[in-house]
């Protein structure tokens, strides 16, 4: 008899081959999980690379429904719209936010008209609009919150009339939710559901989004409205209160470097969580896989899983038609 004590438990039995992995695995990923986020632009037949961004592109609203068609084919059954608006058309109040005939109301109805179950979510700031690229109304160096909410509920009803099925708030002023909740409801629109950009982080991961839409600060930064990344508790704060006003979704923005955060609502909160994989984070893994340091697919898909894994329902990431493919093959 061996003098050796037997090791009698072996987590290795459970990983011995494919088969057994795939029986015990504990999270998945569906192409139903993913939100696409597209960028649009004036004009016709144009797709502008983005620089910081490899693979993505400025479409104009005829490549935007060939886009949109691609990945509903795939299975991605929801996108999200953010609008590079002309210089000219900018102003303090944001004016263009509110103009029916505009870019983002276009795209929305092109959008449904070409793929009706796809849901098409948009967005409500004032940044891509304001020629102070700042979230709210500046008034001497102060983004104003209060006389904020006026404009963006105007602006989210001019979405919903255009046909947008979620409205999605990111602005981070107080008490919006409930503003635009009660806007919506007042304009007849009790059936649009409120994507609140809950946990949005004053990220250093946002770079290159603001090089596509051009929407960086003219003066300052948004450290006074967007969270500080070094708070977990504000977060808990900030979903308490969406969820009262009003909002079906929440959402943490970034996501990898904010998973503990996506736990923490996943674990307090019935309403579903989404989790925002942005610009910062895809263009890392992207830059890495281009020059060989790591095997871009193998890296994509795994930080899709650990958004998953820590407890998001939904999740909006520019490698959604990708990882999509890897999927169904």
């Amino acid at each position: 008899m061996s003098s050796k004590m037997p090791i009698r438990s072996r987590p290795r039995r459970n990983r011995s081959s494919e088969a057994v992995r795939g029986l015990i695995r504990e999270t998945s990923l569906s192409p139903s999980n993913f939100i696409l986020p597209l960028f649009i632009t004036e004009g016709k037949n144009i797709s502008e690379p983005i620089e910081a961004m490899p693979g993505q592109s400025r479409l104009s609203v005829d490549r935007l429904v060939l886009k949109v068609k691609e990945a509903r084919a795939l299975g991605v059954m929801a996108v999200a719209l953010f609008p590079k608006i002309e210089d000219r058309l900018k102003d303090s109040f944001a004016k263009e936010s509110t103009n029916a005939k505009g870019l983002l109301p276009r795209a929305i109805r092109a959008a449904k008209d070409a793929c009706p179950d796809v849901l098409v979510i948009s967005d409500v700031a004032m940044d891509p609009y304001s020629s102070d690229g700042h979230d709210g109304l500046v008034k001497n160096g102060l983004v104003l919150n209060d006389e904020t909410l006026p404009i963006l509920a105007q602006m989210a009803i001019c979405q919903a009339e255009a046909g947008a099925d979620w409205i999605a708030p990111s602005d981070m002023m107080d008490g919006r939710v409930g503003y635009l909740r009660s806007a919506l409801d007042e304009a007849g629109y009790t059936d649009r559901s409120i994507l609140a950009y809950t946990a949005k982080y004053a990220s250093a991961f946002y770079g290159p989004f603001r090089q596509a839409l051009d929407s960086a600060p003219r003066a300052g930064d948004k450290k006074t409205y967007q969270m500080d990344p070094a708070n977990r508790r504000e977060a808990i704060r900030e979903a308490q209160l969406d969820i009262k006003e009003g909002a079906d979704v929440i959402m943490v923005k970034p996501a990898i470097a904010y998973l503990d955060v996506i736990r923490e609502l996943k674990s307090r909160f019935a309403v579903p969580v989404a989790a925002y994989q942005v610009s910062g984070e895809y263009a890392m893994i992207k830059a890495a896989g281009d020059r060989g340091w790591l095997d871009a697919d193998a890296a994509m898909m795994e930080s899709l899983l650990s958004i998953r894994r820590a407890g998001a329902d939904m999740t909006l990431t520019y490698f959604a038609v990708d990882a999509s493919r890897i999927l169904q093959s």
